[in-house]
């Protein structure tokens, strides 16, 4: 893999050879990141303070591409070093906040050009969606401010490439898919399948029209599940997906299942991807989704861990 930095000025620098990396895709939150160590060299001194942006690529094809956020220089017995550290194009609506607004009748290109345009990050639309009566909390970051928008009036949360666009359509399925068997080399599988966090019952409170709504997750139950909350509806909520009871009872069972595979090689998927699983010895079959891509290399060579769940 390369590095080449950019810099405030609108310099170019490449770094030497990387001794160790470590590329983490996520796609959207938490931020896509990156860490690389290499060679000190003297012509490094004028670049790494001014660098603002980096590109990780590997062959022709941009594995990352993000803001620095630090660099560090070390003197060892494994000699002199520099590091490196950065995140993924969603840093910027991450650490940026919007002022409280709100909209009457908006499409989705107007929430893109007031709070992602403005940082210089470039957009696409593969799905356009429009919504009235949308607010933006005082603090809410200008992430928050456009997952927000697509989540209520297209039940989606927009995404990041590894060149850094913004793309306005569900992550989920948009990749390749894989295949993964007993033949495969695999070098760890494991599987975790957790109760705690999994809603048994959503009991919606909505004190405006003064009704409750019992909402069960039968199958969680059937199993002996016994976990319920309760939500109390904001009267601005109407037609909000967030506030129903088979959304909470959704999002619950998200981190219920996860499963971890490793491949002795970098980028093996990312986030997006699907991978079939037909591993006989531990009875594990099946469609999942790549939610988490972590690619390294150290003394140990290439490798990818890619976490699976279903979305």
């Amino acid at each position: 893999m390369t590095i080449q930095l950019e810099t405030y000025d609108g310099q170019a620098f490449a770094l030497p050879v990387l001794l160790r990396w470590e590329v983490d895709l996520t796609a959207s939150v938490p931020c896509d990141s990156l860490t690389a160590v290499c060679p000190y060299s003297p012509d490094m001194a004028q670049a790494l303070p001014k660098a603002v942006r980096f590109t990780a690529r590997q062959g022709d094809q941009t594995m990352l591409r993000g803001v620095v956020d630090a660099y560090e220089v070390s003197l060892s017995q494994h000699g002199l070093l520099a590091t490196i550290e950065g995140r993924g194009m969603a840093a910027l609506l991450l650490d940026n906040e919007s002022e409280a607004l709100r909209y009457g009748r908006a499409p989705l290109s107007e929430i893109l050009e007031n709070h992602v345009a403005p940082y210089g990050i470039r957009t696409e639309r593969k799905q356009d969606v429009s919504g009235s009566g949308y607010a933006v909390s005082s603090g809410s970051s200008q992430w928050k401010a456009v997952q927000g928008f697509t989540r209520r009036f297209g039940g989606f949360d927009p995404y990041f490439t590894g060149e850094g666009v913004l793309v306005s359509a569900p992550l989920w399925g948009s990749g390749r898919t894989l295949e993964a068997g007993d033949s495969t080399p695999l070098l760890r599988v494991r599987k975790r399948e957790q109760r705690y966090g999994v809603i048994s019952e959503m009991l919606i409170q909505d004190k405006s029209q003064r009704v409750s709504r019992r909402v069960p997750n039968q199958k969680f139950i059937d199993q002996g599940g016994q976990r319920r909350h309760v939500l109390y509806m904001p009267r601005s909520a109407a037609g909000d997906r967030r506030y129903t009871g088979e959304y909470q009872i959704a999002q619950s069972e998200l981190e219920r299942l996860e499963i971890t595979v490793e491949l002795p090689r970098a980028f093996a998927a990312k986030p997006g991807d699907r991978v079939r699983l037909a591993l006989d010895r531990l009875a594990l079959a099946g469609e999942y989704d790549v939610v988490r891509a972590h690619s390294r290399l150290d003394g140990s060579g290439e490798r990818t861990e890619l976490t699976l769940s279903v979305r």
